[in-house]
């Protein structure tokens, strides 16, 4: 998606954002992301805010509502501090939070964090007061007719693990960003859909596996479940890579990929029969 800059919005809808900000002395656009026509945080006397939304008539808006809903309810979280609707756009002002995107790569000392902030995810249920398709829906052109129980969680999932997702603050604290894809999941999801990214940074699949097992609800998971999981996840990024390629994907593609014929070979072995 085209991203716009704020001076490029309606001058009703900078006024609109004002009555919250204070008059926005600077404003600087996110250089990362793919799906917010805008993104970008303004600078004003009160202090800083971070603005995300698109055009009211974006088939899209709606997943902009369904992200400043959740984050009311996800923890580790930046907050959602207003709702705008002027001159044609719909922005969501969250509060600005300081810090880093963290370094997974072996070694860091940033995953300690990491697992700390799957773990708190992990063990929050869905708000069962919002609808949104569950995880196993989304991808259910890619799993067998008859879904497993074991992948049809009630758990809040943030299901877009990368570490542009991510915040590292100053205290040690990492912090998910970016809700829009959040849906309800096996409490272990994004601790799995972790292990792509973790391979990604330079781990091998024990090590990525080694880290994940660090959460609790990925420890108990079925082993044949994480292995039908890991398969689900190469399939259904291998075919968008093709059908809708993205610079980033095909390294992830192939992280999963990697991932995934680590399990398969885990269960021919037996190695993941008692722990996944």
């Amino acid at each position: 998606m085209d991203r716009i800059d704020w001076h490029d919005l309606p001058a009703t809808t900078r006024a609109a954002v004002e009555q919250h900000t204070g008059p926005v002395e600077t404003a600087e656009t996110a250089p990362h992301g793919v799906m917010s026509r805008l993104a970008c945080t303004v600078s004003a006397r009160t202090g800083r805010t971070f603005v995300k939304g698109t055009r009211e008539d974006d088939p899209q808006a709606w997943i902009y509502r369904h992200e400043a809903k959740v984050t009311q309810h996800a923890p580790l979280a930046p907050h959602v501090l207003w709702e705008v609707n002027a001159g044609g756009w719909q922005l969501y002002g969250y509060e600005y939070v300081g810090g880093r995107y963290p370094n997974l790569s072996p070694g860091s000392d940033d995953l300690a964090a990491l697992v700390r902030t799957l773990t708190s995810v992990s063990q929050t249920s869905w708000p069962e007061t919002l609808n949104k398709r569950p995880l196993h829906s989304r991808w259910v052109e890619f799993l067998p007719e008859d879904v497993p129980s074991g992948l049809q969680g009630r758990a809040l999932a943030h299901t877009d693990m990368s570490p542009h997702n991510m915040l590292m603050k100053d205290a040690g604290e990492l912090l998910l960003l970016d809700w829009a894809l959040a849906c309800p999941a096996p409490a272990w999801a994004d601790a799995a859909l972790t292990i792509p990214r973790l391979i990604s940074a330079g781990h091998t699949p024990e090590q990525a596996e080694t880290i994940a097992r660090q959460v609790p609800a990925y420890r108990a998971a079925s082993p044949d479940i994480l292995t039908m999981f890991a398969r689900t996840v190469y399939t259904a990024w291998e075919d968008w890579e093709r059908t809708r390629p993205m610079p980033h994907r095909a390294a992830l593609t192939a992280a999963a990929e990697t991932w995934a014929a680590h399990r398969d070979k885990g269960r021919q072995t037996g190695t993941h029969a008692l722990s996944p």
